[in-house]
């Protein structure tokens, strides 16, 4: 009786451990933020150093392909996208990837989608430092 209560406990203890390790590493110098829309979707907002710019990739994950979404990506205020992205398979989620200028001091960078037939809307911001 002992020998399986330490069994599991041990077993416990591994998988408490493996739930707890990250999904996937940031890169050094990448900025990551995520949260919850207006409904069930979830948003994610990848910010990256590259050769001098930045690589923004937000991606909107309703879980539901086919939503057509209007996105819009702002830096500092100023537009540097918009257009409308449609959710694909298998995930029900799209992205959008857009590489700009990486100015002195910080770029703050908006991400906004709002799906045309239900209303829900998707924000979120990150800040990027030189």
């Amino acid at each position: 009786m002992r020998t399986s209560i330490k069994s599991m406990i041990a077993v416990v203890g591994i998988v408490g451990l493996l739930g707890a390790a990250p999904v996937a590493m940031a890169k050094d110098g990448d900025v990551i933020r995520r949260g919850a829309c207006s409904g069930a979707s979830d948003w994610k907002l990848k910010l990256s150093p590259q050769d001098g710019r930045i690589e923004v990739e937000f991606e909107v994950d309703s879980n539901k392909v086919g939503q057509t979404w209007q996105v819009r990506l702002t830096k500092n205020g100023n537009q540097i996208f918009s257009g409308s992205r449609t959710t694909q398979a298998p995930s029900g989620s799209f992205s959008v990837r857009k590489v700009t200028p990486n100015g002195v001091g910080n770029e703050t960078i908006r991400g906004r989608a709002v799906n045309g037939a239900t209303g829900e809307t998707c924000v979120g911001s990150a800040t990027f430092t030189a």
